[in-house]
């Protein structure tokens, strides 16, 4: 063998280049992040925007002080923990307390980044992880969501309504399109959601492959739901109700389709969403808790190294007759 191929270079999958650097991406998901926090912001009032910032500053910090003092490579300008931070925000409530969007942060961070060997090595996403953390952990607080400044607004969300009593209310569709309603900060809003995703997709960030087939999945499940086991009609209203309502729109589009915790596959991503798709429809219809999309991508990713796994390939260079 020749001097050249004598020491290959050997590093860890995916070989894949793409143009676009780690940092670049992560500042166009923060662009695509912006308009859901400008109208948590503007809906609920400052404490949302303290929430913000107070959870993206732990996030920055647990990443440098972990980094700094692990003697690991700095990492943090790569804009990773921003968007960790920003995406755990919006899964706050804003009557929540200032410290739970801390923890949850350096939750995020340390435990489920960083303590298994940083980007590209978590095994599940570290906003849901450290949201469903929090859920576990301070059940109440997590679920409260009293407006603070609108107190006029009930603080129950649409799809408790739903789920209690089969009906929204004094709530319409259109109020939860456009975000006029009881939630976290960054999820009641469907339009500033879309507005991002629109972002991502045109310049490509994301493939519209995913978050389509989670959202026809669910929409498919919670119908057959609802014919089997309620109304026994199609409901068109009681479907824009479940696609507007909770994390599911946020999830499907910025959660779901992070590269690290998805499968790199064709294959493994359809089967991927359409479980995803599927769990999110029996943890509304059958659990408890009105939500489950947090839930159900974590369970997801958790399968991610399974799904990668299909179709298995022959070896490069293999199945060739021999001379």
């Amino acid at each position: 063998m020749s001097a050249k191929y004598s020491n290959p270079e050997v590093s860890a999958s995916p070989h894949v280049r793409a143009k676009l650097s780690t940092s670049h991406i992560m500042q166009l998901v923060v662009l695509a992040l912006i308009p859901s926090g400008c109208y948590g912001v503007y809906h609920f009032g400052i404490n949302a925007l303290f929430h913000i910032l107070i959870t993206v500053a732990a996030c920055v910090a647990s990443e440098f002080l972990f980094t700094h003092f692990m003697h690991k490579p700095l990492t943090v300008t790569d804009g990773s923990a921003v968007v960790t931070g920003l995406l755990l925000a919006y899964c706050l409530p804003v009557a929540a307390p200032l410290w739970m969007g801390a923890v949850g942060g350096v939750f995020a961070i340390i435990v489920v980044k960083q303590l298994f060997g940083g980007l590209g090595h978590n095994f599940m996403n570290p906003a849901l992880a450290a949201r469903c953390f929090l859920l576990l952990s301070f059940p109440k607080l997590m679920t409260d969501y009293t407006y603070g400044l609108y107190d006029s607004i009930s603080s129950a969300t649409p799809l408790q309504l739903l789920k209690e009593s089969g009906d929204l209310g004094d709530i319409s569709v259109r109020d939860m399109v456009f975000g006029n309603i009881g939630g976290t900060i960054g999820e009641t809003c469907t339009i500033a959601i879309l507005l991002g995703a629109l972002i991502l997709l045109m310049f490509n960030i994301i493939d519209i492959k995913i978050p389509a087939i989670i959202l026809a999945t669910f929409s498919v499940c919670i119908m057959l739901f609802n014919y089997l086991l309620g109304t026994h009609d199609f409901n068109i209203y009681y479907l824009s109700a479940q696609l507007s309502g909770g994390g599911l729109m946020l999830g499907a589009w910025f959660m779901a389709t992070d590269y690290v915790t998805r499968p790199v596959n064709t294959k493994g991503q359809v089967i991927y969403a359409v479980l995803i798709g599927m769990l999110i429809a029996v943890f509304r219809w059958f659990g408890n808790n009105a939500e489950g999309a947090s839930f159900a991508i974590i369970f997801a990713n958790l399968l991610t190294p399974l799904l990668e796994r299909l179709p298995v390939r022959k070896a490069f260079g293999t199945g060739g007759k021999q001379a």
